[in-house]
């Protein structure tokens, strides 16, 4: 199955540009310590939430154990993100999607990783 957490949490397309701000992960998004903010400076954190909720949500629904996530989004990123200041700077995190589902058992591989994802359902049959 294929879903957008941003799209599902009320944003269109295209959107602005958004990061977690202070160079802060999805995980300090989940438990309030850490806002989504856009490129105006809008505080965005509802929509992300929203969105990582009806992903998991629909996950469970489906009784996914895995996902594949497109890496570098505030939503999706898995192995890093962007940094809060809008430079292009990379950084080592998850955003709060992918900071959701793990918390919740789902395992979470980015895009660059589908040869090992594939690898991991061809060993579970």
């Amino acid at each position: 199955m294929s879903v957008c957490p941003e799209l599902s949490g009320g944003f269109g397309v295209p959107r602005p540009a958004a990061e977690i701000a202070r160079a802060e992960s999805g995980e300090a998004v989940l438990v309030g310590t850490a806002r989504v903010v856009d490129v105006a400076g809008a505080d965005v954190t509802a929509l992300f939430l929203a969105g990582a909720q009806a992903a998991l949500e629909l996950a469970r629904e489906h009784d996914c154990r895995f996902a594949l996530l497109i890496d570098g989004s505030p939503s999706c990123g898995s192995r890093f993100i962007y940094d809060g200041s809008f430079s292009g700077q990379r950084r080592a995190g998850a955003g709060v999607t992918a900071a959701l589902l793990r918390q919740h058992g789902i395992e979470v591989f980015a895009d660059s990783e589908i040869d090992a994802l594939s690898a991991r359902l061809a060993r579970e049959g």
